[in-house]
């Protein structure tokens, strides 16, 4: 077992990088971390000497003066420092820096700064260190107006708001998913290399300009959040955007969508879902009190459609506690599509046999099920 610590575990990386080592619990062991401990030396003693691994991404990316960013980020860096000598702790420590370590702001600075003092350290108690320059990460339960513009657009546009474009530059994306990738690799390679002090350069993997990010968030709200339509997703980009979409949407709110149905002496018909991209469709029925479910997934799309009987589908972000519930009907079919990293589940509420039809965007692969259960 590996023991990893993460400071900054609760921001928007660190809590992508703790939640997925937490799918591999037979490998890794998460020490807890709270932004408190640089306030305590104690406590950020006791963390570091309990870390095998210790990924230093705390950080400030904004504020009103760039000075307290400069100054609260090195000061960070100097802290964790001070906390690894005194303990004599030999972990390998991963640090977050930027791509705009070579720009002319303060930012850029302090980033720049703290990988070298940590190079520094590193080489002077002969530690392992790896500092990752990494560009402009997107992807579900970023903040807005803070962490990306990919954030910020697809926050305004899921709640109706227009995104004010001052210039139509170029941005190079790599998607948060792809980052963790990154920092699990240097940490298995640290251990079998037993490499020192290095720095690497994160390419990005995704480039697209201002207005076609803007042109594709829009597409997504039209198409899917206004017409529940899955829309083509041509990309690896535009797949990765469009589940980074469908978090920022206003969940509580918008599901349970139902359907319209078409009745006559014969019956009724009932369109489920239109699609532009392929997959699988399946059918259950669940008997009463029976629970189905109580699983997530990193990746996949997936419409839950409740037909006949009366259900309660349930959803629940990985690492929180706020539960969504949604009631449904068979009277009144309707549907929820279930968010990436949100476990849920569906139960049949009533007396009779619940009729659920379920589509997902990708065929089974028992060797990539990209299914991992954890209860509701």
């Amino acid at each position: 077992m590996i023991k990893i610590g993460i400071t900054g575990q609760a921001g928007f990386v660190g809590k992508h990088i703790y939640n997925t080592l937490g799918l591999f619990a037979d490998k890794y062991e998460r020490i807890p971390f709270e932004k408190s401990f640089f306030d305590d030396d104690s406590k950020l003693d006791s963390f570091v000497k309990n870390c095998d691994v210790i990924l230093h991404l705390a950080a400030m990316n904004r504020h009103n003066d760039a000075n307290v960013i400069y100054n609260t980020n090195v000061e960070l860096v100097t802290k964790l420092i001070t906390s690894l000598e005194r303990t004599s702790s030999k972990a390998h420590v991963l640090f977050s820096s930027s791509t705009q370590e070579e720009r002319d702001n303060l930012y850029g600075k302090s980033k720049k700064e703290g990988r070298e003092l940590l190079v520094n350290w590193a080489k002077r108690n002969e530690a392992q260190f790896t500092g990752l320059v990494i560009p402009n990460v997107f992807g579900p339960f970023g903040h807005p107006y803070y962490n990306s513009v990919v954030a910020t657009f697809c926050h305004q546009i899921s709640h109706g708001e227009t995104p004010k474009v001052d210039s139509n530059g170029n941005i190079n994306l790599i998607y948060v998913g792809e980052l963790v990738a990154e920092f699990i690799k240097h940490i298995d390679e640290a251990i079998s290399k037993g490499s020192f002090a290095n720095t690497y350069i994160v390419k990005h993997n995704h480039e697209i300009t201002v207005l076609e990010l803007l042109d594709k968030i829009n597409n997504f709200y039209n198409e899917y959040q206004k017409s529940g339509i899955i829309p083509e997703l041509r990309s690896s980009l535009d797949y990765l955007l469009f589940n980074t979409f469908r978090c920022y949407m206003p969940l509580k709110t918008h599901f349970p969508v139902k359907f319209v149905s078409h009745k006559d002496p014969r019956g009724a018909f009932t369109e489920i879902i239109r699609l532009n991209v392929g997959g699988q469709v399946s059918f259950s029925t669940t008997v009463p009190q029976i629970t189905r479910g109580n699983h997530f997934h990193t990746r996949k799309i997936e419409r839950f459609a409740v037909i006949k009987g009366k259900a309660l589908i349930q959803l629940r972000q990985i690492g929180t506690d706020e539960m969504l519930d949604y009631y449904l009907d068979g009277e009144e079919p309707a549907y929820v599509d279930m968010p990436i990293w949100y476990t849920h589940n569906i139960k049949n509420i009533g007396e009779e046999e619940l009729y659920t039809i379920f589509w997902i965007n990708e065929f089974y692969d028992p060797a990539d099920p990209d299914t991992f259960f954890e209860n509701v």
